[in-house]
């Protein structure tokens, strides 16, 4: 299987390859793309887009210990908890959640990066400001170490204004994206809708040539669109959108009006830009996808103005000349006859009383001329295009400021909710149901605190020093699947911790479970038991509840509501106990009740979907 598989894959680069040879042969352009990369790039390579892969994905093998498990990272310390914790701003635009998120946004990168560098160019033209014999002019050191800087500080911006616990470089690519767009709009939207896609094909088909897919149910989860940071990609667009007006306006360039508006609209939609969502109590989850949708198409068209729009003033001539005029002449017009209400700083009295008001009115006057000149000048300049630019900074400006306040979070409590929580280092790990999300809390806004859909269920990881209180695993996904990993650590050390949930479900109630946390190379301790539970099943004038009692199963016979006649532990597979004249078999997965001739099931184990 092994050997087919190496053929194929073979197979399948020796077709891509041989395809762009042959339209390399019979496409003859009269420049040839080596000599167009190389006339902007130091040996046509994009050298500094390599360095950013290379970083990027030295931190998800190194950093987050990808390279001991490189299916499974330490994620949780490395997301944007807090400004006070000052390791997860500093990762986070670099993490990522698995090999998936990352192969992703490697390709993202892999396709947007070389064309925002081939704008920037390794050799700056007589466009470019700077001074030839300057280190910032030598093209290796354009290539090498200005881009990639350029481009992880646009990381650490874009973690800094994150809105909640964000991970991963998607940000950035959606910067470079931006700064793409505006220089080259057609080939930027090609590249994204259609060779990242490539891209990514190309890479799972040589990884797995043949892949066997089983249908299988899945565990609840929200929707796709509710898993992506909308806010960071939102914020990276636009500082992309920012950097790529400002070298156009240093350039003297603008970029066709058609498409820069079709490529920043079909951009928008293509990536989901229009998935604008909140969260509902219950698991529940509301898109607003009408307004989203018409902000996209809003947002296309400001763009678009701000580098294509004509320089015309944005007032007409005769508002202009409104504004132009001194402050008090529109009062003089219509009174001709000052009065005490056109001059209310006139004073009655004495001649020194006079000259005082004299004083005072004329400063009035000069603040007021000063004041109003400043105005008609700052509108009688404002351009439609500058006037499309500040809005373009404007939304920038509300997307990072949004997240400030939330990034100034102090996580209320970390410590345990319970003596059955596992301490590993700073971290607090447990299992818990219907609590306050601390994280929220610590917002301190009392209108999001005391909203009831915000209590958490599951599996909790708390560190009162890096500030971090996340719901790793819901209730409901360790119902689905019985047992999951959790992996917490830091930069140089990892720790997984095991979770399993087993239980019985009596007929026609609701399920008793225990929940037992434990990690690698330790015991199992007990985290969670469930309340009791009554079978609907009667037998011999009794009923049989199933309950939990320190880590054991136990069935009680009851005489009647508030009695119970006796317990025992349920029966080991394949056998027999007996309590308050009721004889227990268990039957494989099946616990049955019998008495007096009558056999009757009563309860079966919990099934698992497996993770």
């Amino acid at each position: 299987m092994r050997t087919l598989a190496a053929l194929l894959a073979v197979v399948v680069a020796a077709s891509l390859i041989g395809s762009i040879a042959v339209v390399r042969w019979v496409h003859r352009p009269v420049r040839r793309w080596r000599d167009v990369a190389r006339a902007r790039l130091v040996y046509g390579v994009p050298w500094g887009s390599l360095v950013v892969i290379a970083f990027v994905l030295a931190v998800y093998l190194f950093v987050q210990s990808g390279l001991a498990d490189f299916d499974d990272p330490v994620t949780i310390p490395f997301r944007t908890w807090s400004y006070f914790y000052p390791l997860g701003m500093a990762t986070a635009s670099f993490s990522h959640a698995g090999p998936g998120h990352l192969i992703g946004n490697l390709a993202g990168t892999a396709v947007v990066a070389p064309i925002a560098e081939y704008a920037w160019g390794h050799y700056p033209d007589e466009r470019d400001p700077v001074r030839t014999d300057s280190w910032a002019a030598d093209p290796r050191v354009r290539a090498v170490v200005v881009f990639p800087l350029v481009v992880i500080g646009i990381g650490l911006a874009m973690s800094l204004f994150a809105l909640g616990p964000v991970i991963g470089f998607s940000g950035v690519v959606f910067a470079l994206a931006g700064f793409a767009l505006v220089q080259y709009p057609i080939v930027t939207i090609v590249a994204t809708l259609g060779v990242q896609g490539v891209v990514l094909r190309l890479y799972y088909a040589l990884q797995e040539p043949i892949r066997v897919y089983t249908a299988e149910p899945s565990p609840p989860s929200a929707p796709s669109w509710a898993s992506i940071a909308i806010q960071g990609h939102a914020i990276g667009l636009f500082v992309g959108f920012v950097l790529g007006i400002a070298l156009l306006r240093r350039r003297h360039s603008r970029p066709d009006p058609l498409r820069l508006w079709l490529a920043v609209l079909l951009f928008g939609f293509s990536k989901g830009l229009w998935a604008i969502y909140w969260f509902g109590g219950e698991n529940t989850f509301v898109l607003y996808q009408g307004p989203g949708v018409a902000v996209v198409a809003i947002l296309a068209l400001v763009v678009t103005l701000s580098m294509t729009a004509s320089d015309t003033p944005l007032l007409s001539p005769r508002l202009r000349e409104v504004l132009a005029q001194p402050a008090d002449e529109t009062i003089r017009s219509a009174d001709t006859e000052p009065s005490s209400v056109a001059r209310p700083l006139e004073l009655a009295g004495s001649a020194r009383d006079h000259v005082v008001a004299a004083h005072l009115e004329r400063v009035r006057e000069l603040a007021s001329e000063t004041g109003r000149d400043r105005d008609s000048n700052i509108l009688s300049k404002l351009t439609r295009r500058r006037a499309a630019l500040l809005a373009v900074v404007g939304v920038l400006a509300i997307l990072g400021g949004i997240a400030v306040p939330a990034n100034f979070l102090i996580v209320d409590d970390a410590t345990a909710s319970s003596d059955s929580a596992l301490e590993i280092r700073d971290y607090t790990i447990e299992y818990v149901e219907g609590v306050p999300n601390e994280y929220v809390s610590g917002l301190g806004i009392d209108a999001i605190e005391s909203d009831e859909g915000l209590e958490s269920s599951g599996v909790i990881v708390a560190s009162e020093r890096r500030e971090i209180w996340l719901e790793v695993i819901s209730t409901q996904r360790i119902a689905f699947t019985g047992e999951e990993t959790v992996t917490i650590g830091g930069p140089g050390w990892r720790e997984d911790v095991h979770i399993e949930r087993s239980g019985w479900k009596p007929v026609g109630n609701d399920t008793v479970y225990q929940v037992w946390l434990w990690e690698d190379g330790n015991d199992r301790q007990l985290a969670y038991e469930s309340n009791d539970s009554r079978a609907d099943a009667r037998i011999a004038g009794r009923n049989v509840t199933v309950g939990t009692d320190e880590g054991t199963f136990v069935l009680a016979v009851n005489a009647s509501e508030d009695t119970v006649t006796a317990t025992t532990p349920i029966p080991a597979e394949n056998g027999t106990t007996t309590a308050g004249s009721l004889t227990f078999e268990r039957d494989e997965e099946t616990i049955y009740a019998a008495a007096d001739g009558t056999r009757v099931a009563i309860a079966s184990k919990e099934t698992y979907n497996g993770s």
